[in-house]
């Protein structure tokens, strides 16, 4: 029987934030700052569309892959390393013309290690899948391989938790099969290609087609799953998977239809998702499996939901991506709250696109970066 030991705790008298300019409360007080959209933009050295990005959250370069495509149907596919601080192309570390295949950029791992997916196709679909990582990321190259352990050799990561404080990050993926939507979970350090155990998440509401979400807690090795079947009013689901056993503890979840994004502060335990039809994020104790949902300032509907969720551990931060703005005219918002639930400020005048914009954060600098639509082929940097 799925746990129900969840406090619901509705917050309101929320404070909106419609400038370029947010007043914020940090440990040491009350900061004023420019937040929101920087200068700086990344724009791909082939003028192709984005596929994966990360930067170094410790250092000062970032990656991504791009495809450029052509009109007989093939593209022009690279993968580069950019420039945090000016956005410039510092190399093309692979590249191919005239191709029926491409690079997919996972993200920036452990002690500054960058994975890229090769993805060949024959004809129309991809016939296989290998893996590149640059070890460190600012090696400019292809430095050796990884070699996850699928199951099967057409199986499909899904997700990758982001994890650069820890050497250690959680996998999920799932058999490329019309039959069998299954989830699969293990743990890898990508640094140095090895890998914990397989198991398969038992629960239906973690399957492939049901989009789950995952994040990882390093500090209790654990992957941190979010999960609904989806339908209008259906209930979510967290999960825990032991990345040393396999053991699952579940708890029900607060708010409604699909968990859009999560993301786990390891340092307290402290989960943030985002839900789709109530356009809420909630806030969770995982060891406590207690939680607090609240809806996103100034939202009135399902098309402000949160999407992606990041966290920032140094200053105990959830950002919040949103494709349709609750906090300003137009364009999209990225929303910040602290840990306890309490609304920070919005970071408004973003174009962010209807999936989950994966928010590349340097928290040490209080920066990022974002992907920009419509074209697709640019980063967009920002402070908060």
């Amino acid at each position: 029987m799925r746990s129900r030991r969840v406090v619901l705790e509705i917050l309101v008298g929320m404070c909106l934030s419609f400038g370029a300019v947010a007043v914020a409360q940090t440990n040491s007080g009350p900061r004023q700052t420019p937040v929101g959209p920087g200068n700086v933009v990344v724009h791909t050295a082939l003028g192709g569309f984005i596929l994966g990005y990360d930067i170094d959250q410790t250092g000062t370069e970032g990656i991504l892959s791009e495809a450029f495509a052509l009109a007989n149907g093939d593209a022009n596919v690279a993968v580069e390393t950019f420039d945090q601080k000016t956005g410039k192309i510092i190399k093309v570390i692979q590249q191919q013309s005239d191709s029926k295949n491409d690079f997919v950029t996972f993200g920036i791992f452990g002690n500054h290690v960058a994975l890229t997916e090769f993805e060949h196709v024959t004809s129309l679909y991809v016939d296989k899948r290998l893996y590149g990582v640059s070890s460190p990321v600012n090696s400019n190259r292809i430095t050796g391989k990884w070699t996850p352990p699928l199951p099967k050799a057409d199986d499909i990561i899904t997700s990758m938790a982001v994890s650069q404080t820890s050497s250690s990050t959680a996998v999920m993926a799932f058999e490329n099969s019309v039959n069998n939507f299954s989830s699969y979970v293990f743990s890898s350090n990508v640094s140095a290609n090895t890998f914990g155990p397989v198991f398969q998440v038992t629960d239906p509401v973690f399957d492939h087609d049901n989009s789950p979400v995952m994040a990882i807690d390093t500090a209790t090795n654990q992957a941190v799953l979010g999960g609904s079947n989806g339908c209008y009013g259906c209930t979510t689901e967290i999960g825990m998977v032991d990345l040393a056993t396999g053991k699952l503890t579940e708890f029900e979840g607060l708010g409604f239809g699909f968990i859009n994004g999560i993301a786990v502060d390891s340092n307290t335990g402290i989960a943030c998702t985002a839900t789709e039809d109530d356009f809420s994020v909630e806030f969770y104790d995982l060891a406590k499996q207690t939680g607090i949902i609240v809806v996103l300032p100034g939202a009135t509907d399902q098309s402000q939901s949160g999407l992606d969720v990041e966290v920032d551990p140094i200053h105990k931060l959830f950002l919040v991506g949103q494709e349709f703005s609750s906090t300003a005219a137009r364009g999209s918002s990225i929303q910040v709250f602290d840990e306890q639930g309490n609304f920070v400020e919005s970071l408004n005048g973003f174009d962010l696109p209807a999936s989950p914009a994966f928010m590349a954060l340097h928290p040490s600098e209080r920066a990022g970066y974002v992907i920009v639509t419509p074209e697709l082929t640019s980063l967009q940097s920002f402070t908060y």
